[in-house]
C-alpha cells in the first residue's frame, strides 16, 4: 500500500520531495482474491497516484481529476461515460457536500453523483492512522439498473471504479477516536490495468494489451483457446493473473519467497491457486517457470529487478510446483478418508470441505465432484461460513503483511522501528555484510526482523547482536537525519537496497557509529530512549532467510 511511507509526511513532516508527488507503484491486494477471473480483478496492479502533503485539496484534486478523465488532451473519456461517489456522512464526519458540488461544477449531473456510507467513501490503511472521505469515479457501463437502488455500491458490474481522490483530514487514534490532522491531504489511486481496458475499449482487463501476451502463452502451452468455454475462460484468467503477481513478488528487491507465514503465505498461495487452474487446462509440468520467463520479457524493461532476478522467479516457481503437486495427492488421500468415513448418501460436512480448500489447495468445485462420483454432497452452506470466517482473518492480516512493516506511527513503535536499524548492523557485524533485510513488521510490543542467511544462528551469535545493540542503547547517541542523493547516500557508506525504490532524494538515519540507513522513519530522538534489547527467538522464516523477534524493556 503506497501510503504507509508516507504517513510521517501525512502527519505534517516536510517530505524531500516537496508538498506535491506523482508515482507509479507495484501494488499486492488478496483480500478478494476469489473474485479473480472475472472482467476486472487482479491481484498486482500498477497503481497511479498524486499526492498533496498539505498543498492543494478538494477543489483542485477533483477538477484535475474530471480533467484528466475527459478532456481529450488526456484520457478523453465521454463524461456521459462518467459517474461519482462521495461521503454520506455519519457521526464521525459530515456530508461531503463541498465535493458534490465541485462535481456538478465541473458538468457532473446531480443524477450521477451518489452518496454513499462509510464503508464505501472512507479510506484507511489499516485499523489506524491519517484518514479521510474519498471521492470515487467510475465508468458507466452500457446495461441496465439491477434495480431501484442501483449504484456504485452494488456488485451487478454496471458500475466499474478507476480512480479514487482520499481527503485526508483526519486521524484515527489507536481507541477510535477522530482527530483533525494539523495539515490537510490529498492521496489518489487510478489502476493503470482498469484504466487501459477502458481506453483501448474491452471489457476486461484480460483483453487489453497487457494480459493478451500473457494470455498467448497459456494457449501455446495447453493448445485451447482462451475464450472458447467459460469456465476454461476463468481459469485461464487466474493463471495469467497469479503467475503475472508471483513474478513480481519474487522479482522484488526484498526477495519474498513461498512460506507458510506472512508474504511468503501469500506468494504461495498464489502459486498453488495458479498451478490449481493450470491443471484444469492441462498445462504441462514447469508451466508456471515458463509463464514466468514470457512476464519477464514483457517487463524488464520498467521494472530491471525481474531480470536481474530472474533465475531466482523461475527456480521458485519449479520448487513450488512440484511441492504442490506431492500435496495434492496428499489431499486425495484426505478426501478419500473422509469419503470413507461417511455412509453411503452421506454429506461432507463445510469444515472438512474447507479444510480440503485452505490445506490441500482443493476448490469448492472439485470436491463437490469427487463426491457427487460417490453419491455423496457437501455441506456449501457450513462451508461458506468457514471460508467467510477465513476471510475475515486474512483481510484483518493483510494490512500489515504488505504495510511496510509499522503497525502504527506511535513512539514505541518508533523506538522499535530504531531497534531494528540497530539490529540490521549488528548482523551484518557479527554474520558479514553479505546479510540484508528481508522483511519487518513492528508493532508496539515487539518488532519481528527477515534477513538473508543460510543457517541457524548459535547462541554466540545471537548473544553478540544482542549485546551491539545494547551497546549503542547505553551510548544514548543521537539519532539524526540528513536528506541527500541516492549517490551521496551510497558514498557515505548509508545500508539501503539502491533499486528503483528510492527517489533523488532520500533520507538517511544515523545513529553515532552504529547504524547508518536509509529510511522514511519514525525513529526515536536518541537511542537512549529505547530501552534494554532482548533477542527472544531466531528461526527459519524461508528458505536462506532467517528471522528474529525481540523486544525492547
Amino acid at each position: 500500500a503506497g501510503m504507509h511511507p508516507l504517513v510521517p509526511y501525512l502527519l505534517g513532516e516536510k517530505h524531500p520531495a516537496g508538498r506535491r508527488l506523482t508515482d507509479v507503484q507495484k501494488c499486492i491486494r488478496t483480500a478478494d482474491i476469489d473474485e479473480v477471473g472475472d472482467a476486472s480483478h487482479l491481484t498486482f496492479f500498477e497503481m497511479l497516484g498524486n499526492w498533496s502533503l498539505g498543498d492543494y485539496f478538494k477543489a483542485d484534486a477533483i477538477r484535475w481529476s474530471w480533467e484528466f478523465l475527459t478532456s481529450p488532451e488526456y484520457l478523453g473519456i465521454e463524461p456521459e461515460q462518467l459517474a461519482v461517489s462521495v461521503f454520506a456522512g455519519d457521526n464521525d464526519a459530515p456530508r461531503d457536500e463541498e465535493s458534490a458540488e465541485i462535481w456538478a461544477s465541473c458538468g457532473m449531473p446531480q443524477e450521477r453523483i451518489f452518496y454513499l456510507p462509510k464503508k464505501n467513501n472512507w479510506w484507511i490503511a489499516g485499523t489506524a492512522g491519517p484518514c479521510g472521505p474519498d471521492t470515487e469515479m467510475f465508468i458507466v457501463r452500457d446495461q441496465p439498473d439491477c434495480g431501484p437502488d442501483c449504484s456504485p455500491a452494488c456488485d451487478c458490474g454496471k458500475y466499474l471504479e478507476i480512480w479514487n481522490d482520499v481527503f485526508m483530514a483526519y486521524n484515527k487514534t489507536p481507541d477510535g477516536r477522530y482527530e483533525t490532522l494539523p495539515q490537510r491531504n490529498v492521496d489518489t489511486g487510478m489502476g493503470l490495468e482498469r484504466t487501459i481496458g477502458v481506453l483501448q475499449g474491452v471489457k476486461s482487463c484480460y483483453e487489453t494489451d497487457l494480459f493478451q501476451p500473457i494470455i498467448a502463452s497459456i494457449e501455446a502451452l495447453c493448445a485451447r483457446k482462451y475464450g472458447a468455454d467459460e469456465g476454461e475462460t476463468r481459469a485461464f484468467r487466474v493463471v495469467a493473473d497469479h503467475i503475472r503477481t508471483s513474478t513480481f513478488i519474487l522479482g522484488d528487491e526484498k526477495g519474498v519467497t513461498p512460506s507458510n507465514v506472512d508474504q511468503g503465505y501469500i506468494l504461495r498461495r498464489l502459486i498453488r491457486r495458479a498451478v490449481r487452474y493450470g491443471r484444469q487446462l492441462e498445462l504441462p509440468a514447469g508451466f508456471t517457470a515458463k509463464i514466468a520467463e514470457g512476464i519477464v520479457e514483457q517487463y524488464k524493461a520498467v521494472y530491471p529487478e525481474l531480470q536481474e532476478n530472474r533465475e531466482r522467479i523461475t527456480g521458485e516457481l519449479i520448487k513450488e510446483e512440484e511441492r504442490f503437486s506431492q500435496t495434492l495427492e496428499k489431499g486425495m488421500k484426505e478426501f478419500t478418508r473422509v469419503a470413507d468415513s461417511l455412509p453411503a448418501s452421506g454429506q461432507i460436512d463445510g469444515p472438512s470441505a474447507f479444510r480440503l480448500y485452505d490445506t490441500f489447495g482443493f476448490p469448492l468445485e472439485m470436491t463437490v465432484e469427487l463426491a457427487a462420483e460417490r453419491g455423496l454432497t457437501v455441506d456449501q452452506t457450513a462451508y461458506a461460513e468457514s471460508f467467510k470466517h477465513h476471510q475475515e482473518l486474512s483481510s484483518a492480516g493483510a494490512a500489515q503483511r504488505f504495510s511496510g512493516g509499522l503497525a502504527d506511527h506511535t513512539e514505541q513503535t518508533a523506538r522499535l522501528h530504531s531497534a531494528t536499524h540497530l539490529l540490521h548492523a549488528g548482523l551484518r557485524k557479527v554474520l558479514g555484510t553479505t546479510v540484508e533485510q528481508r522483511g519487518s513488521n513492528i508493532t508496539t510490543e515487539r518488532l519481528r526482523f527477515d534477513f538473508s542467511f543460510g543457517r541457524p544462528m548459535t547462541a554466540e551469535e545471537i548473544k553478540e547482536v544482542q549485546e551491539y545493540v545494547n551497546e549503542a542503547i547505553r551510548a544514548d547517541v543521537p539519532i539524526t537525519m540528513e536528506q541527500m542523493s541516492v549517490d551521496a547516500a551510497r558514498e557515505s557508506g548509508a545500508m539501503g537496497l539502491f533499486g528503483s525504490k528510492y527517489g533523488e532524494v532520500v533520507k538517511v538515519y544515523t545513529m553515532g557509529p552504529y547504524s547508518k540507513e536509509i529510511c522514511g522513519g519514525p525513529h526515536a530522538n536518541h537511542t537512549g530512549e529505547l530501552g534494554e534489547f532482548e533477542i527472544q527467538k531466531e528461526q527459519s522464516s524461508s528458505s536462506g532467510v532467517r528471522r528474529i523477534r525481540a523486544v525492547i524493556k
